[in-house]
């Protein structure tokens, strides 16, 4: 078992400036390829906190992965942080300064001097090249203890180009493979989730674990194994007892989203979509789905008349009502030019915040939900959103099935 720890460096990291995207996809690389990750540690760009760190890692890691922290400034400290804590002095590298010169004098420019740092190695590191940046990374094979730690450049587009193309070829990985489906629901909660799965999320391989995201609750079961096969054979069985006791909320696996899955379930016909309140959250889901067809997205009260609502439901029940939704889906169909009608009504604010109707409308089905969440605007038009769709995806696969 080869074990790791990530450390991404970087004051704006830490203070939540900048989302740690690169330690989330490196996470994902390592399960992938059954290294076992145990921690991720975020720091400020301070020498003595990250020189503690990486001295702590290795003590109780095989592999330890900085990223950021690699850059020309007085603030950038990886390098000097990494020597530090094997008690190693830096140097410059001549190859590696001939390198950053002619990236400069390429673009007609002169190398401030500040970028001289970016030339460092220490003895027991050797240079990883960057084809899209102008900062080295390193990678470091620890004397005596066969350790190994690697620095990874800040920006995503240079650290995943790095990881892929200098890093996995030099990693002694473990002669095993990982293999993963990760199964979405919509419509039960993660307690809920974790009842039904029982001693199933407590049992380490295959493993059974839940999380909770904006489009519902995800379960993903993993195993790992000598090989490939082994290790989707492995998983099998407990796939599909998982699938059979969510069979009801299952809505995809893996890369599907919700639009994708929708498309599907459209097949040929378009969709239009009428929203009042919910800012325009349930278009922004279809952007790039091909059977979205137009939309109307607005809380005046003239402008939904003449998309279908009608006066006296405007004025006996409100826009945020049942039948405003109804009469708005069939709207969608008939103003809009749509196959498949969809409306969402709902209010982020005053004493009705958090009250939703949504409406389906095919012309043969018509299908409505009813939710009232707490929260902000944002998480509610948010959740309006994510339950539009999971109504309309169930309406349609429903009507499938019975035809």
């Amino acid at each position: 078992m080869l074990l790791a720890e990530i450390i991404s460096v970087g004051t704006e990291l830490l203070l939540g400036e900048i989302v740690d995207s690169n330690a989330a996809f490196l996470a994902r690389e390592l399960a992938e390829r059954g290294v076992t990750l145990h921690r991720k540690t975020v720091l400020g760009d301070n020498l003595g906190r990250v020189t503690d760190a990486i001295t702590l890692a290795l003590s109780r890691a095989d592999l330890v992965i900085l990223g950021g922290g690699l850059g020309p400034t007085d603030d950038d400290l990886t390098r000097e942080a990494i020597a530090a804590a094997l008690g190693e002095t830096p140097t410059e590298d001549p190859q590696q300064m001939a390198h950053l010169r002619g990236l400069y004098e390429s673009r007609g420019r002169a190398m401030p001097e500040v970028n001289r740092k970016q030339a460092w190695l220490i003895p027991s590191a050797e240079a990883l090249a960057n084809p899209v940046g102008t900062a080295p990374g390193w990678f470091v094979r620890v004397a005596d203890t066969g350790k190994l730690v690697v620095a990874l450049p800040g920006p995503p587009f240079e650290m995943h180009r790095m990881w892929r193309e200098q890093v996995l070829p030099r990693l002694p990985l473990p002669a095993r493979a990982f293999h993963a489906v990760t199964l979405h629901t919509q419509g039960i909660g993660e307690s809920n989730v974790a009842e039904l799965l029982g001693a199933l999320t407590r049992q380490a391989n295959p493993s059974v674990a839940t999380y909770a995201r904006k489009t519902g609750v995800d379960v993903r079961v993993a195993a790992s194994a000598p090989t490939a096969q082994e290790a989707e054979a492995l998983a099998l069985p407990v796939l599909e007892g998982v699938r059979g006791m969510l069979a009801r909320w299952i809505w995809g696996e893996d890369s599907d989203t919700l639009a994708s899955v929708l498309t599907q379930a459209l097949g040929s016909r378009t969709l239009g979509v009428i929203e009042a309140g919910s800012g325009g959250t349930v278009c922004a889901a279809l952007a790039d789905a091909p059977g979205f067809l137009d939309a109307a997205v607005t809380v005046d009260h003239a402008r939904l008349i003449t998309l279908g609502l009608t006066p006296i439901t405007l004025n006996a029940h409100g826009v945020v009502s049942e039948q405003a939704a109804r009469e708005l889906a069939a709207g969608a169909r008939e103003y809009l030019g749509a196959a498949v009608g969809l409306a969402v009504v709902t209010a982020t604010a005053g004493e009705h915040a958090g009250q939703t109707f949504i409406a389906l409308d095919t012309g043969e089905l018509q299908k409505t939900a009813h939710l009232n969440w707490p929260g902000d605007a944002p998480q509610v038009r948010e959740r309006a959103a994510m339950a539009a769709l999971a109504l309309a995806l169930r309406s349609l696969q429903t009507r499938q099935v019975q035809a």
